[in-house]
Parts: C-alpha cells; sequence; structure tokens
C-alpha cells in the first residue's frame, strides 16, 4: 500500500487500456549519509562461520578491528563500525612500518600501502607475486615448484609482505614415498615442495616468509630444523609398516566396522572381490588379479602411514604391495581403488584398477541405500553422489559394456538380508540415472534427447552413448520434427485404444494407396537397418529411417486409422505399432517434439 487517498491518483492512458496510478517524488540523500548503513549490512553478510569478540568491545569480528580508514573522495565518513571510529590514518608492516600512514583518496590506498608500509593489499596482486616467486626460486635450485592452488591461496592468506626462501634435508628421507613428504611439508609446513625435470623429489623445498630479514639463514635454519622431525617421523612410519605385508592386515579389518548393518571393512573387501571378480570376467581383465587387489584394497587404512597421513590411503598400499613383491598391477589398483577421489580427478587406467574401483562404488551405492540412508537435500555422509558420478565416469569414459542393473543386482544378492529395502536395485538405478542426465547436460545435451533414449533402456553407457550421439544428430535434419510428432501422435492413438495391435500385418486389407506405400517403405528400411543395428551404428539408422517422413505424412492424411470396420483398424493399428518400434529400435523420438528442429 502507498498510503494514498483516492484524490491523489492520477489516471494514465496506454495502449492496453486506462491505469489508476500514484506518483511519488523521494528527495536523495547524501551518500555519505548512506555508506555507514551500506557498509554494515555488508558485513553483516559476510559468511563468517565463528566470530570472535576482543577486549571489552561487544563487536564482533572474524578478527579484531584495531582502527578504520572509510573515505568518501577526499572526505572522511563520519561513523563507527565494529568499535572502530573512521578515520584516514592505515597502518603498515607491523615490523616494517607500523607507523600510521595517512590515505587522502581511496585510489591512493593499494600503491601507498605497498610502497611505504611494505604491504601489498591487493590479494590477487599478492598471489600472482607468490607463484612468480616460488617459481624463480625453483628455478634457481634447478627443479620445478609444486604449487597447488589451495596452498598458494592459503599462503597468500597468511602474508602480507612475501619473501621467498629456499630450504633443503637430508637426502635419506628421500627414501620415503615422496607423497608422504610431500603431504607434511604442505600441510604442517605450508611449503612448496620442487621437482626435478624427470618428477623425482628434490630434498629442497620453498617457504614463503611475511618480512625481509637482515638475515635470511636464520629463517632457512629455522624452518630446516621444524621440518626435520616431521620427516623422521614419515621414515619411522615407513620402516615400521614395512615389517607387516599387507595381506597381514586382512583380518585387522575384521575388527573395523563399515556400517554396523553391513558388516565390518572385511565383509565389505570380500563383497568387492566377488563383484570385481565378476566384472573382470566380463571385461576381459584378470580375475585372480582383481579378486586380489580387493582383498588388500583396505589393508593400508591399517598402516601407522595412513593412520598419520589419510590422504595417502590407496598410494601406500600401492608402495606396500611393491615393497611385498604383489604383482605390479595389483599394486597400480590399490591405489586406483579411489578413482576419481574428486569430480574432473584421473580415472583408474588398469583393467584391475577399473574394476575394483567400479565394483567398490556399486556394493556402497546398493548397500547404503539399501539400509535406507539415501541422500537427502545436503545431506550425503556417504558421498553417494560422488560414488555414483565416479561408476558412471569410469563406464562411460572408458565405454564398458556392462549392464548397469546386472551389477547392482549382483551386489544386492550378495549383501543378502542385510538389506532392508526390497527395491534398491530400482532406487539405485533411479539414483545413477539422474546422475548421468546430469552429466549429459553438463555436455549440453539436451533433456529431451536423454528422455528419448532413456525411454529405450539401452542395456549399456557405451550404447547409451551412441544412442544420445545418434539422436543429436537426427533432431538437425529437416525430417525430424514431423517425424517426432507423428511418433507422439503414434503413441497417442496406441495408448487410447482398448486392444493390443496384432503382431502380423495383412497387406490385403490395405484399403488406401498410402497404407501401401508405408508398409513397402518400412519393409524395405527394416531391412536396411537391421546390420547398421547389430553393429551399433544408430546414427545411420536414424537417417535411413528418415525417409518415412512424407509416407508417414501421407498416411495421417489420407488414411482414417479408427475406422469403424474393426479388422481395418486393427490392421492399420498395427501398421502404426511396426512403425513406431522401427524408431524405438534406437530411441523414443516422440520426446523431441517439443525439442524442435536446430539448425
Amino acid at each position: 500500500s502507498c498510503g494514498t487517498t483516492v484524490s491523489q491518483l492520477e489516471r494514465l492512458r496506454t495502449e492496453k487500456g486506462e491505469w489508476l496510478v500514484y506518483r511519488s517524488r523521494q528527495s536523495g540523500r547524501e551518500a555519505a549519509e548512506l555508506l555507514p548503513q551500506i557498509a554494515e549490512r555488508a558485513l553483516d553478510r559476510l559468511p563468517i562461520p565463528k566470530r570472535m569478540r576482543w577486549g571489552a568491545s561487544e563487536a564482533q569480528f572474524v578478527r579484531p578491528v584495531h582502527w578504520l580508514v572509510f573515505l568518501h573522495g577526499r572526505e572522511v565518513v563520519d561513523c563507527t563500525l565494529l568499535d572502530a571510529t573512521a578515520d584516514r590514518i592505515t597502518h603498515g608492516h607491523r615490523f616494517h612500518h607500523p607507523q600510521g600512514i595517512t590515505l587522502y583518496e581511496p585510489a591512493d590506498y593499494p600503491a601507498v600501502l605497498e610502497k611505504v608500509g611494505k604491504v601489498v593489499a591487493y590479494f590477487p596482486d599478492r598471489k600472482a607475486r607468490i607463484r612468480a616467486q616460488v617459481e624463480a626460486k625453483a628455478r634457481e635450485l634447478g627443479g620445478r615448484p609444486d604449487i597447488d592452488d589451495d596452498l598458494l591461496e592459503e599462503v597468500t592468506a597468511l602474508n602480507e609482505w612475501p619473501v621467498p626462501i629456499a630450504g633443503s634435508f637430508d637426502t635419506q628421507f628421500l627414501s620415503v614415498p615422496h607423497e608422504a613428504l610431500v603431504t607434511t611439508m604442505k600441510v604442517n609446513q605450508k611449503y612448496f615442495p620442487v621437482f626435478d625435470a624427470e618428477g623425482r623429489l628434490m630434498n629442497h623445498f620453498i617457504t614463503i616468509a611475511n618480512i625481509e630479514s637482515r638475515d635470511p639463514s636464520v629463517i632457512r635454519a629455522g624452518n630446516e630444523r621444524v621440518i626435520r622431525p616431521r620427516l623422521a617421523d614419515a621414515m619411522f612410519f615407513w620402516e615400521q609398516d614395512g615389517k607387516k605385508r599387507l595381506q597381514d592386515h586382512i583380518e585387522s579389518l575384521k575388527d573395523v566396522v563399515f556400517e554396523k548393518r553391513l558388516g565390518s571393512m572385511y565383509e565389505k573387501s570380500q563383497r568387492v572381490a566377488a563383484l570385481a571378480r565378476h566384472i573382470a570376467e566380463q571385461t576381459g581383465a584378470d580375475a585372480a588379479k582383481a579378486q586380489r587387489a580387493a582383498e588388500l584394497s583396505r589393508c593400508d587404512l591399517m598402516t601407522e602411514m595412513v593412520y598419520e597421513f589419510p590422504s595417502m590411503q590407496g598410494i601406500m598400499g600401492r608402495y606396500q604391495a611393491l615393497r611385498d613383491g604383489e604383482d605390479p598391477e595389483v599394486a597400480q589398483a590399490l591405489d586406483e581403488f579411489y578413482m576419481p577421489r574428486y569430480s574432473g580427478d584421473r580415472l583408474p587406467q588398469t583393467p584391475t584398477g577399473i574394476a575394483i574401483a567400479l565394483a567398490e562404488r556399486i556394493d556402497t551405492l546398493v548397500g547404503i541405500f539399501g539400509i535406507g540412508l539415501k541422500p537427502s537435500g545436503d545431506k550425503d555422509p556417504y558421498a553417494l553422489r560422488r560414488a555414483a558420478l565416479g561408476a558412471l565416469r569410469i563406464l562411460r569414459e572408458h565405454s564398458l559394456s556392462l549392464d548397469i542393473r546386472s551389477l547392482l543386482s549382483f551386489a544386492a544378492q550378495q549383501l543378502g538380508d542385510r538389506l532392508s529395502e526390497g527395491e534398491v536395485v530400482d532406487e539405485v538405478e533411479r539414483f545413477m540415472l539422474d546422475r548421468l542426465r546430469g552429466l549429459y547436460a553438463e555436455q549440453g545435451v539436451a533433456s529431451e534427447i536423454f528422455d528419448a533414449v532413456e525411454a529405450v533402456r539401452p542395456a549399456n553407457l557405451a550404447d547409451f552413448d551412441r544412442r544420445i550421439e545418434a539422436v543429436e544428430r537426427f533432431r538437425h535434419l529437416a525430417e525430424a520434427e514431423a517425424l517426432a510428432a507423428a511418433n507422439k501422435r503414434i503413441g497417442n492413438l496406441l495408448k487410447r485404444v482398448a486392444e493390443q495391435p496384432p503382431d502380423t500385418i495383412d497387406p490385403g486389407l490395405f484399403e488406401a494407396a498410402a497404407e501401401q506405400e508405408i508398409y513397402g517403405v518400412m519393409e524395405r528400411l527394416s531391412g536396411e537397418i537391421e546390420p547398421l543395428l547389430a553393429h551399433g551404428d544408430y546414427a545411420t539408422a536414424l537417417k535411413t529411417l528418415a525417409a518415412l517422413r512424407q509416407p508417414v505424412d501421407r498416411f495421417f492424411d489420407e488414411v482414417m486409422v479408427m475406422t469403424d470396420d474393426a479388422a481395418r483398424r486393427a490392421n492399420r493399428l498395427a501398421l502404426l505399432s511396426r512403425l513406431q518400434g522401427l524408431f524405438l529400435r534406437v530411441a523414443d523420438i516422440s520426446h523431441l517434439q517439443s525439442l524442435g528442429r536446430e539448425s
């Protein structure tokens, strides 16, 4: 409500009629008057999970606020935010320039703070500077740095005046798997490891100091002293774990619960081993290797190295298996067991790794769904969405001709009476198809095309992919839109009739030339597409069927399908059912009607 009276309304005539309107003018306010409220609202909306208080202040923020610079043009905005009174005085680096710095214009801030205060204020500039410094320092060492973006972001946030320092450690530590050394350098110390041209870890690291020291060697020595016990711990774990073979840990898995209703890690490993063997037998992989790798897949969870560095799971398994003399492909599969670890991660490449990685995800999906713990909203404690996407990527990108439903059924049979959900195979299949729809959507495939292919339930994802590609091509043909509409019409007709169309067509019951024509064309095309379908050449098959466009149009123009003559009506319905069936050998193109044709 505008809080006005009828007498204050005006009439406004437009092309769409006459309207009653109320005009109100609100005077503007000075920007300096509005800015404090805008700033306060912006600060309140910052996503800070845990705020803190400081001193006797009631203000709350991510860290204590000691001063506030708030300028509008050359003028100070008169306000107090977070218990700090606005001024034009800021301060530089706490060691290099703790004194006050007067700012006269907002635009002066980054340049003055860097030149006078020894602070690189702009985060992207500071980040780029650190990257360049680390790369230059690594070149001096004859190597290349390992710079991952998460570490770079964290180091950038920890430093305001970055200065690179190179350090080194004893070469004896290089006998430890380099992933463990890299983990402790990155996670514990925020160091950048350095690798040589062959990709081998060097006994050097680069750290970023937040100060220009008169004697950088002191900082270097301090960092070298701190990293040594960390690396010594990693070496100790590696040596201790070498006193046992991986297979010696198998029995210990019986004492580790996966999920109380689904049993121990040992039981899960045995289920995965059986499913991996089943997959290997269908894909031509070595079934014995797949079973062995699956049985050992969780054994490294019992090592001290993985206990200390959880990110080493799988990696430690690979190293330990090689040390134990296991088959190299089995060892590699223990690392690939966890792939893909995250969206966009690389996939397992060995046949054994593919088998156990896929088996693990299928068993987890069926098991967790089977006890009613399916994902809900943003809650997915068992990472089932990630498991489904990982399984789908493995199946698609390796073009595996495996029937998803068959794999799910195999997993469900193994779980037996542990499952409380009766329709678990249907539920997991639907869940995976929803994820598959999302993968195709990311590639620009319209949902109508996905629906067209899903409707015919392809046996495997390799086949699904070929059909998607075929329908994508078909939709661009001039005949596509009319044939999609015709298939939609046929589907609706067949749904409405009570009687089931006969399996055979009787040409003797044809009355119109259009009936004879469409029958003849279908007979000819049916023979042409059969070898194409047998070889999975769905694109050419649909292109061939596009020749039905004119006969179909003529049929619907000249023939009354729902005639009173029961025999002829049944014969015509059989004709249409046969026509629909030809297209359904590839996809249900009736879904394309709403999509139209794109050139």
